[in-house]
């Protein structure tokens, strides 16, 4: 097999796959890239796995002679393209003891390649598989901001991983640690079925690298076990969370009397310079509301004697309240928040925070929950 590719190009691509093999595989061959050459299409077709999620990409492959399959392992390869500048690259498998040279402008790097048929293949998806097309940038904008929220729990796995609620006219993306929940509708997302399915966290974390750079729809095609998420320059395999996920709807709290309106980055600001004098071991902030002072934001660590306490500009409808959460947990939820004022809802100290944007993005809805913590009077 002989083919010539563009360094970049396959640099590129190589590093984008890259990151779900795993550091220490079961199954030796999973350390490698494996290669598929088709001499009729010239395309170059590219696989990295790690057993549970699969990604596919390709590139344009030139001057092709004969075609099949090899496995070059991934640190072979890696790192002596990230030397290369922009250049076409030769290379030239032997197809009976697979010894490979690369050639370059002014070099040549020689190594053996792996064979390419004990790769393992992706088993076909089921027959009656749902599928449906959705925006690349809806798709990345509802798993980056819900990714942080989901659990590592080994006791509830369905719980490691960011839920998919597929409406014929909406698509909702949720993640909950059982601590604080992320809720995510996109409006515009047009399916046409009613299913639903659990995203690992590693292929929802891949996923956050891959559709960046995408700009066109994203096919996704599953069934109870796998999904398959289709873009243009790549497609990724994934086995999907098996379980039941709780009915999220039931844990938000419908009656919340108690509603302060604040400018989401000065709340965040003072957030991060209230919560470097709380306890390292419960992080815990205490807001204190009433009609007369608004809210006043404070934290203290009795262990070496330090305390903050700061006054925030704000708009407060509802009761003298006194409520603890957690600092970082509230940080993360405002960072995942675009808007540029939010409305904390509140019932009472013992049940949850509501919050919510004073103005949702078009086609956009966004909810995020956070468990209280016990004051300590």
């Amino acid at each position: 097999m002989k083919f010539d590719v563009s360094s970049s190009a396959l640099s590129f691509h190589l590093q984008a796959i890259s990151k779900v093999i795993a550091s220490k595989n079961t199954v030796p061959i999973l350390d490698c890239f494996f290669f598929r050459l088709d001499k009729e299409r010239r395309r170059l077709f590219i696989t990295a796995s790690d057993i549970e999620t699969r990604l596919e990409t390709s590139i344009t492959a030139l001057n092709v002679e004969g075609e099949g399959v090899f496995a070059i392992p991934a640190k072979i390869l890696l790192d002596p393209l990230k030397e290369l500048p922009e250049q076409p690259l030769m290379f030239d498998v032997n197809d009976n003891n697979l010894s490979t040279v690369m050639l370059y402008e002014n070099g040549k790097y020689e190594f053996v390649a792996q064979r390419g048929d004990t790769y393992p293949q992706q088993k076909e998806m089921k027959s009656d598989a749902a599928t449906f097309s959705i925006e690349a940038s809806v798709l990345l904008n509802g798993v980056s901001r819900t990714l942080f929220a989901t659990a590592e729990d080994e006791l509830r796995p369905v719980m490691n991983g960011v839920f998919l609620d597929i409406q014929p006219n909406s698509v909702t993306f949720v993640a909950s640690d059982g601590h604080k929940l992320v809720q995510i509708s996109n409006l515009a997302t047009r399916s046409g079925t009613h299913a639903s399915f659990v995203l690992p966290k590693k292929s929802a974390t891949l996923l956050k690298t891959l559709l960046a750079k995408e700009t066109e729809e994203v096919s996704i095609r599953f069934d109870e076990n796998t999904a398959s998420i289709k873009a243009s320059h790549f497609e990724m395999v994934c086995r999907l969370i098996e379980g039941r996920y709780p009915n999220y709807s039931s844990v938000i709290p419908k009656d919340n009397p108690n509603r302060v309106t604040v400018d989401r980055l000065y709340l965040l600001n003072v957030l991060k310079r209230i919560s470097l004098s709380s306890n390292p071991a419960s992080g815990l902030v205490r807001l204190q509301l009433s009609q007369e002072d608004g809210l006043t934001i404070s934290a203290q660590d009795i262990d070496f004697s330090t305390s903050a306490e700061e006054i925030v500009k704000c708009q407060y409808d509802g009761t003298d309240l006194d409520i603890g959460f957690k600092g970082t947990f509230l940080i993360e939820m405002l960072n995942n928040i675009n808007a540029t004022e939010i409305c904390i809802e509140l019932a009472d100290p013992s049940r949850p925070g509501v919050i919510v944007p004073t103005e949702n993005e078009k086609d956009e809805q966004l909810l995020a929950l956070l468990m209280p913590m016990m004051l300590n009077n």
